[in-house]
């Protein structure tokens, strides 16, 4: 499972698989999404288990044309040690991968091996095309990249369904088929049971974006929302912040004063006629907040800074104007992410997500992602007001003008209403037809603004849990949990029984 989310703060800085050595202007966290190997937990404690091996499953690189044969090897992971092969009705769950690479952890942790557990499931987890080891190409070009959609992606998980049926003697009315998926995946899930209803008897969709959206503008809303919780006065704070750093952009000595504060990897006055490197720089130090509230708290390894530090850090006075407060939440995050200053110069960062090779930084998910967005979702976080908290300087132009200036001219705005559109009328948006799928989002979290959080039909109920973040249902469980938390939990676990039970 990679988290959710979808999206993503800007190319400003590309997001690399990060190890212990500092990294150069590489941002963590980018549009929502965080481009590298989730874990279920933080803990240390599982790492013991037994190595999980890659297996490969020979898949079809076109499933819309029957007359191209070509193929390609998909990851996947599986566990059988809570499988009883003799029992006729024993369940096999399915774990989707999503917009990063897949993580073999995911096979010993997370609340779904508890239910697993429980129900003597057998357990697999397939890796999306075109992310981790999937390579169904030889590059990331763009022509290489018409073969990642949505569709794609799920025709493959009907394939490996089938395959598995067959390799394990599993009949499909009686070894019943549940998906897990959170964020992007948590969508395929409910599209794959809506889809495909005679593989798949159910799902759980976990903050998984079901509408949509060119411009996401409601993602910033949240993120205000939900550190207005800790305080009125940290908002005060950030929306002060941002309109000093407006007013230190207007001479030479305030820009020089935001070099040095915010660590930027360039001087910014060499960009203060370039309005794409002032969205991009204002967008990124927005995205600190975007990332920190996305997963408060969670059991995850992304969740080290919570919202009530970053508050701390913006309503504390002794730090000086709202501005250095601001840069000394920038500075927490650089050093959380061992990368030593802040890229915003757009001529590099579209530089850098040109690049198609797998070898590159971009290939462990954003040039990828970027392409779904541009080519399917939309999602783009703007931030188009300057009465709002962060401020008019990323709209929704901004975001259309990186699919054109990646991918090519035929990727603008009217492309982008298409693609959307398209998506909408095919899954349904947040009138999906799907039937035995539970549909969980936490509040805090800025992707239940796009995903079903209230329901009237018992087929397709919804769990909207209070102060949670992104995905947080997924990670394996601990004693600290809320107990609206795990409350959530035992009621997933009652709807995966009451599925097996139809």
């Amino acid at each position: 499972m990679v988290d959710k989310s979808f999206l993503y703060p800007f190319l400003g800085v590309m997001f690399l698989l990060l190890g212990g050595a500092e990294v150069y202007g590489v941002r963590r966290f980018w549009r929502g999404k965080m481009f590298q190997q989730d874990a279920p937990s933080r803990s240390e404690r599982f790492h013991a288990q037994a190595a999980v091996p890659d297996l490969w499953f020979e898949q079809q690189l076109d499933h819309n044309d029957p007359t191209n044969a070509a193929t390609w090897q998909q990851r996947y992971y599986v566990n059988e040690q809570y499988f009883n092969a003799s029992d006729p009705n024993a369940p096999v769950f399915l774990m989707i991968g999503g917009e990063g690479e897949a993580t073999a952890r995911w096979m010993h942790e997370g609340a779904w091996i508890r239910y697993a557990e429980k129900h003597g499931a057998l357990c697999f987890q397939l890796e999306h095309r075109f992310y981790g080891k999937s390579r169904p190409t030889e590059d990331l070009s763009t022509s290489s990249l018409a073969y990642l959609t949505s569709e794609q992606a799920l025709a493959d998980l009907a394939y490996f369904i089938v395959a598995m049926n067959d390799k394990y003697q599993l009949e499909p009315h009686r070894h019943r088929w549940i998906a897990f998926g959170g964020s992007y995946p948590g969508s395929l899930a409910a599209w794959l049971r809506e889809k495909y209803p005679s593989l798949v008897h159910g799902a759980i969709s976990s903050s998984g974006p079901l509408l949509a959206k060119i411009d996401f503008v409601e993602y910033y809303d949240t993120v205000t929302r939900s550190l207005e919780r800790y305080s009125a006065d940290c908002v005060r704070a950030v929306r002060s912040a941002f309109q000093q750093v407006e007013t230190l952009l207007k001479h030479m000595i305030g820009q020089r004063t935001l070099n040095e504060k915010f660590q930027l990897c360039d001087p910014v006055e060499r960009s203060i006629e370039n309005p794409l490197d002032i969205a991009n720089l204002f967008e990124a130090i927005a995205s600190n907040f975007a990332g920190v509230v996305q997963y408060n708290k969670d059991n995850s390894p992304h969740a080290t800074v919570t919202i009530d530090e970053v508050c701390d850090v913006m309503v504390n006075q002794t730090i000086g104007a709202p501005v250095s407060r601001l840069a000394e939440v920038n500075r927490i995050l650089l050093k959380q992410s061992n990368t030593t200053c802040l890229d915003f110069v757009y001529d590099k960062s579209i530089e850098e997500m040109r690049n198609t090779s797998w070898g590159s930084s971009q290939a462990s998910g954003a040039r990828q992602w970027t392409y779904q967005t541009c080519n399917e979702f939309g999602f783009y976080q703007t931030s188009n007001n300057a009465s709002s908290v962060f401020g008019d300087r990323f709209p929704v132009e901004f975001f259309v003008r990186q699919c054109v200036d990646v991918y090519g001219a035929r990727f603008g705005a009217e492309s982008l209403a298409r693609a959307v559109y398209r998506t909408n009328t095919n899954y349904g948006a947040l009138d999906p037809a799907t039937t035995n799928v539970l549909y969980v989002h936490g509040n805090i979290d800025p992707w239940h603004r796009l995903g079903l959080t209230e329901s009237n039909d018992i087929h397709m109920p919804t769990i909207l849990i209070d102060g949670t973040a992104h995905c947080a249902n997924m990670y394996e469980p601990k004693d600290s949990d809320p107990p609206q938390l795990k409350q959530a939990r035992l009621e997933i676990d009652t709807f995966i029984t009451n599925l097996l039970a139809m």
